[in-house]
């Protein structure tokens, strides 16, 4: 064991943690048999998609939300389980009691992930690298998973740092240390940066944060708008954000893809009374959320993979909405529809407090 002594006084401590292949690590801790066999989590109906796969099935290339057809010409021997959300909870639940222990700042970003704040926790002489490796120890002690860590004073160096060394890893990145790693970073490392992006910074001759800082705050707002001043900030470093233990909840939805088009207006409809009745028990499990309701939402995708929304105000989940916005949308293409999905958007400055992960 070594001990590694972080300077105290107004450094943020940030631990970013990862469970590694999530839904696929509980079935494999279930039932050790599949351990060394290729696994997929997800459907198997001819438009189902990969939700995640363990190490050895990524290492035929397969990888989330790949198509499962696909996934099973990479390798046919995949194993496909279909997911368990209730059992996936339940154990996400776990983990985050574990966070929970060390420190009340804990921002969930889904399941199997969350920020971390440990600035001033005193557990481990104040070392955040020492508090990581004790949350690994116990998450895979007690749960019977293992998980990846990144520590660094921003939040989204320490995701970057997570990502490191997986599966099963911890990196850490000392404050002496950011400059030298930022400036080596790829720029499609950092947060925000989709490949539209990335294309066009590579058309400047950006590849690295180094070679982006070599560009003003002023040329880059004029090359990307708003996000030209962020991305003026990440090449150097600097992510001021807060670890935020509620996260606000913006909308809920449920949507489904189906085997075979829905070929008009007439069959998209029949397949409503099952989302809408889906959404309201979704939209139960959300104490409060009812009350907070300002919009309902649909979203349809049709067979070309377009895709389109419509919605309109609406204090409460009817279902005459949803049937008036599916006509609405499906006007807008003359083509079948593979994926329906129905929504609704919250009231924003209450559902802050509507939606902490329970534990």
């Amino acid at each position: 064991m070594f001990l590694v002594f972080l300077v105290e006084g107004c450094m943020r401590k940030i631990i970013h943690c990862d469970c590694d292949s999530f839904y696929a690590s509980v079935e494999m801790r279930d039932n050790p048999v599949l351990e060394d066999k290729p696994l997929a989590i997800g459907g198997s109906g001819p438009r189902s998609v990969v939700a995640t796969c363990n190490y050895l099935a990524r290492s035929y290339g397969l990888h989330s939300a790949m198509s499962m057809s696909q996934a099973k010409k990479l390798c046919p021997s995949l194993l496909i389980i279909s997911p368990d959300m209730v059992k996936y909870k339940e154990v996400s639940r776990q983990v985050q009691r574990i966070f929970h222990d060390f420190t009340s700042l804990v921002e969930p970003l889904s399941l199997d992930e969350a920020y971390l704040d440990v600035s001033d926790v005193s557990h481990f002489y104040g070392s955040a690298t020492l508090i990581a490796q004790e949350i690994r120890r116990r998450v895979q002690q007690e749960v019977g998973i293992t998980i990846s860590a990144g520590v660094a004073n921003s939040k989204y160096l320490a995701k970057i740092a997570s990502d490191w060394q997986k599966p099963n890893g911890l990196t850490v990145i000392q404050p002496h240390e950011v400059e030298a790693f930022v400036a080596a970073l790829s720029v499609d490392k950092l947060f925000g940066v989709g490949k539209v992006t990335q294309r066009k910074l590579h058309s400047l001759g950006v590849r690295t944060c180094a070679d982006l800082r070599a560009f003003s705050v002023y040329e880059l707002t004029e090359y990307f708008g708003r996000f030209g001043q962020r991305l003026y900030e990440l090449c150097r470093g600097i992510d001021e954000r807060v670890v935020k233990p509620h996260r606000q909840r913006k909308s809920i939805s449920v949507e489904h893809t189906y085997d075979d088009d829905l070929d008009d207006l007439q069959s998209c409809l029949e397949e409503l009374p099952a989302l809408t009745a889906e959404l309201q028990q979704r939209i139960s499990r959300h104490r409060g959320s009812e009350v907070l309701i300002i919009k309902q939402f649909v979203k349809l995708r049709f067979s070309d993979f377009t895709t389109t929304t419509a919605e309109c105000l609406s204090l409460k989940v009817e279902e005459g909405v949803f049937r008036q916005l599916f006509a609405q949308a499906i006007e807008r293409r003359d083509k079948s529809v593979r994926l329906l999905g129905v929504g609704v958007r919250l009231k924003a400055e209450e559902a802050d407090a509507q939606i902490a992960l329970p534990l």
